[in-house]
C-alpha cells in the first residue's frame, strides 16, 4: 500500500535526528546507475559531495522528463530522510522510491508499488529541504531505485541539483570475522 506524502506537509529539516547522518559515504559509486541522463549532465554532479552544492551543475534527462537512478550502498543502511534540489521549472516534482529493488527499467518501473512517492512543490525543490521518509519502509536498504517521473513545468528536461539521503547504518555481523566454535 503506498501513499503519497506532500513535501510542503511533511516535516522538514528541523525534524532530523541528530542521529541521522548524510549517507553519502556509504554510496557503492561503483554501482551507480542513471537511465536517461545526459552525457554532458551526469548523476555524479548531483550525488557527489562537492559537486551537489555547486548550483551550476546538475544531472539532466535526455529523450524525455524522466529519470532512474539506481544507488547501492556499501552497507545496510536505514533511510530516515531525502533531499532533492533542482531548479523552480525543471526540477523534480514526481518522485517514487523503491528500496532494495534491482534492475529497474522505464519498461517495468510501474509494475512494482513504490515503497514511498514524494510530491515536491516549486519552493522546497528550490530549498532543497529534506523530507522524512516512511520510516517503516526504509529499515534494511541495501540499494534505492530513484525513478523522477516528471518536473514542476511538465517539460522535457529534468534537472536535479542535488540529491542526498539522511539515516543512519545498520550493525551488522561480520560473518567472515567470526571464528567457528569447534566440538569438543
Amino acid at each position: 500500500m503506498s501513499s503519497t506524502a506532500t513535501a510542503t506537509a511533511a516535516p522538514t529539516a528541523s525534524a532530523i535526528q541528530r542521529s541521522q547522518v548524510d549517507l553519502v559515504d556509504f554510496i557503492d559509486w561503483s554501482g551507480v546507475e542513471c537511465l536517461n541522463q545526459n552525457s554532458a549532465h551526469s548523476i555524479a554532479n548531483a550525488l557527489k559531495q562537492g559537486y551537489r552544492e555547486d548550483d551550476g551543475l546538475n544531472v539532466e534527462s535526455d529523450a524525455d522528463e524522466q529519470l532512474l537512478v539506481y544507488i547501492p550502498f556499501l552497507q545496510v543502511v536505514k533511510l530516515h530522510s531525502l533531499a532533492v534540489k533542482g531548479p523552480e521549472e525543471e526540477g523534480p516534482k514526481t518522485v517514487k522510491l523503491y528500496s532494495n529493488r534491482e534492475h529497474m527499467g522505464f519498461s517495468n518501473v510501474n509494475d512494482f508499488p513504490p515503497s514511498d512517492t514524494v510530491e515536491f512543490s516549486a519552493e522546497n525543490i528550490q530549498a532543497g529541504k529534506p523530507v522524512v521518509l516512511k520510516y517503516v519502509k526504509f529499515q534494511n536498504v541495501r540499494s534505492v531505485t530513484i525513478f523522477i517521473e516528471d518536473n514542476q513545468s511538465g517539460g522535457d528536461v529534468t534537472k536535479v541539483q542535488k540529491i542526498a539521503f539522511f539515516g543512519t547504518t545498520v550493525e551488522t555481523t561480520d560473518m567472515k570475522g567470526l571464528k567457528k566454535i569447534e566440538d569438543h
